[in-house]
């Protein structure tokens, strides 16, 4: 049986970054990656929502992993999220990530044209087949994808012996006990449920919140591995708490995250870019707010 021990744990989702010219910044990349290895999780999941993938061109998404890699090839568990709107460019990112040695390529469905579950499996498994010696997790986020996840879709793509398993941004806890009852490994991705997914069954998070506070998954993590749940609940209330705030902005939430990171002595990775919205004048005393709640919070939960 395979040792699926390399993807437990906390796996923040990385975050675009640019320069003051909106161009991606190699450095910054690197400068983050080592940031979050020093924090202590587990791995990172890069290119997807968090990297604002669908904004970037292929090329771009191919500079930033390589410039991953290169910091934290080997150190951390990598998973490249490959899919683009179209076959043939998500073929050349998973041949890609594959060169560079990733531990796993991801890939959420096909968006805009609404394919049927034949479409979509074939467009996976086309994926996959550009990186044979890769396992390939399912990205199930139908609230922006306009697709869910189905059994009957999952047990097609099971058939793929890459297809180890799913990354699951669905909102439904109990999406996570039917994916692993079809023997897939799922990973949680709403940040808000943390707790509850490892509960139902998750075998670790991928969330976009995790690098501004990434102490406090490590401590929702921990308290569940040693059965500390009321203090857990406390954390990812907090943890909620949290993400409300971040989202009360005029600005994107991940202008307000790179923000965030910045003001606790991180790199500076630039802002969004557009059409996303970047922060505004008013803004800011929000953003301050957060990162002062985040503070407060690995004070008393984390010391």
């Amino acid at each position: 049986m395979k040792d699926f021990s390399k993807y437990q744990g906390i796996i923040p989702a990385f975050y675009a970054c640019y320069d003051k010219e909106g161009r991606v910044d190699a450095q910054a990349v690197r400068a983050l990656a080592k940031y979050l290895l020093d924090k202590g999780v587990k791995g990172l999941y890069v290119g997807g929502s968090s990297g604002e993938c669908i904004y970037q061109s292929v090329a771009e998404r191919k500079e930033t992993l390589e410039a991953v890699m290169a910091e934290v090839g080997g150190k951390l568990t990598i998973i490249a999220h490959v899919a683009c709107n179209n076959t043939a460019d998500s073929r050349e990112l998973a041949a890609h990530a594959e060169s560079l040695g990733v531990d796993a390529i991801a890939a959420i469905p096909p968006i805009y044209f609404h394919l049927p579950p034949k479409g979509i499996a074939k467009y996976w498994n086309d994926i996959s087949a550009a990186a044979p010696n890769t396992d390939f997790i399912i990205y199930n986020i139908p609230q922006l994808a306009g697709v869910a996840l189905s059994v009957p879709l999952l047990q097609e793509m099971l058939k793929n012996p890459r297809v180890i398993g799913v990354k699951n941004s669905s909102m439904p806890v109990q999406d996570i006990q039917m994916w692993r009852d079809e023997g897939a490994v799922v990973f949680n991705g709403p940040d808000e449920q943390l707790l509850s997914g490892l509960a139902a069954g998750a075998i670790g998070g991928i969330g976009g919140t995790y690098a501004a506070m990434p102490e406090l998954y490590l401590e929702i993590l921990r308290c569940f591995q040693a059965g500390e749940l009321a203090k857990g609940r406390e954390v990812q209330n907090e943890c909620c708490r949290i993400i409300y705030k971040m989202c009360s902005t005029q600005g994107n939430m991940y202008a307000v995250i790179k923000e965030i990171i910045r003001l606790q002595g991180g790199p500076d990775v630039g802002s969004v870019r557009a059409p996303l919205l970047e922060l505004e004048d008013g803004d800011q005393p929000i953003v301050v707010e957060a990162r002062e709640m985040i503070k407060a919070a690995i004070g008393k939960y984390c010391a």
